[in-house]
This record gives structure tokens, sequence and C-alpha cells, in this order.
């Protein structure tokens, strides 16, 4: 399942082009895509799902039709819709699971992506990210890929105390283990991010099944290989930056569901284009 495209945000002083493109696959080794995304401006996020009896599939659409009802196209938003989109989100899940719901029977779902908001006088349009889970955030500025958002994670909380090195991670029993999600308790502890616009920007938005599989400098040669955010319409019917991600996370082992969105933006003021 895939999706790309383009659009314009046209303000009083600047002119924001985005393209995107976004895929999502089964993986080899699952029996339900518990993976969804929304990719269409302003708004650009992947939930993973989690839980007992199709739950988990069933959190992550609750989110993307959380946010389809709270944010609305082709505007650029606010923190506080944002932000209210997510605590929305978070009840909505929540209310997923019943009184005796424990362990994996309680729905839940990772929450990581990109917005592009308008943070008031005196800041102006901002990307503003957001994360809760291990679904990630990179920046990508045509060289180097950073990953922005830092995974809500049992492992990752262990690399932080000091008690287990990063190239120790992958064989870790406890390495899908995460410590927030949307859904898991009253509150959605969200991390996020204001980045002001400027210029040529890119962002990577995966699923765990994508980062697990492929390495960093593998992610940044596929980028590196693709004109970030280019539509298959414009490559020829060729495959998009998000499909070649998903492809080669299959071709390495393919174990989870996989999900990646790339989302690019150039800004600049209306007098330029006059």
């Amino acid at each position: 399942m895939g999706e790309h495209g383009e659009s314009d945000l046209i303000l009083a002083t600047e002119h924001t082009h985005l393209s995107f493109s976004a895929h999502s696959d089964i993986g080899l080794v699952r029996s339900v895509n518990e993976d969804s995304f929304l990719a269409g401006s302003p708004v650009f996020l992947v939930a993973d799902g989690m839980g007992g009896h199709a739950r988990g599939e069933v959190a992550s659409q609750t989110v993307v039709r959380v946010f389809e009802e709270h944010i609305e196209r082709d505007v650029p938003s606010t923190p506080e819709r944002i932000l209210d989109a997510i605590h929305s989100s978070n009840d909505a899940v929540h209310d997923l699971s019943s009184a005796d719901d424990f362990g994996s029977a309680v729905a839940g779902t990772t929450l990581a992506g990109v917005a592009i908001v308008d943070a008031g006088e005196g800041t102006g349009l901002c990307w503003m990210a957001f994360n809760i889970g291990d679904s990630r955030v990179y920046t990508w500025d045509g060289h180097v890929l950073r990953q922005l958002s830092v995974d809500h994670s049992a492992v990752q909380a262990m690399i932080d105390a000091g008690l287990l090195r990063p190239e120790d991670a992958e064989s870790w029993p406890e390495r899908n283990v995460i410590t927030r999600a949307i859904g898991l308790s009253d509150h959605a502890d969200a991390d996020v991010w204001l980045i002001p616009i400027d210029g040529r920007q890119t962002f990577l938005i995966c699923s765990d099944g994508v980062s697990n599989e492929l390495s960093l400098e593998r992610m940044t040669r596929i980028l590196a290989a693709h004109e970030t955010g280019k539509t298959a319409a414009q490559n020829g019917g060729g495959v998009t930056v998000a499909e070649a991600l998903v492809a080669a996370a299959l071709d390495h082992r393919g174990r989870d569901n996989l999900t990646a969105i790339v989302v690019g933006s150039h800004s600049r003021p209306i007098e330029v284009l006059a």
C-alpha cells in the first residue's frame, strides 16, 4: 500500500512546496499489517499498533481517523491542534481496551510524525515533529541522516543508563518492549520538537520494522540514490524512495510490518516568485 504526491501551502509572505512518498507492507512473517499511516498536507505520521485480537490494527487505524477528524487538510495547523489530536487519539485507543485486559491484550500504538504548523507571531511556520513509542523521525539534509526522535523503549533506557551498548541492542531479548505508547495510560506523554521552516528540509518517518532491518548507513544510501520526495510519475513510473526503503527491509529479513514516509519541503519568500 503506497501513496505519493505534491501540494503547496501559500501564505502572505511564504510559499512552501511539499512532496512526499509513503509505503506500507505486511512483511514476510506477520499475518496482519498493524501499521497505519497518514500522508497528506499538513500532517505525515506512522502508527505501529499492538494488542491481542487484532486490536493493534484497529488502534493504529484509530489514530489516523482521529487526526483526519481534527486536522484540516492543505492548510498549516497549530501546535495546539496537533497536541489535541494526540490526546484525543490516546483517549480513543484507550477506550478500545476493557478493564479486564492486561499485558499484550491491551490495545496500543506508537505514533511518530511531522506536521506543518503556524507557531504564532515571532516564530511563524514550523515543522512540528512528535513521537511516542519506538517509531522514528529522522532528518535528512541530502548528505547526513540523523535520528531526531528518541525511542521510548526498554533498550533505549538501558543504553541511556550506560547498561547496554548500542551495538548490542539488536540481540537484546527485550528489544521490542516499549515504555510509552498511545492508549496504554490515561495520558499521552509525547515528545515534540518545533523546527522553523527554512529552505529545503526532508524528514523520514518509519515504523521499527524498517529501522530494525536497515542500518543508518543503508537508509542513507537509499535516500542518496533517490531524489527526495520524487513521485512515481516524475520518476518515469519507477519506485518512490519510500517504496525503496520498504523493499530493502523486505529483502533483508522483513520480520515485522514495514512502513516509511519521506516528506520534503521547499520554502521561499513570496517575493522571490514574482
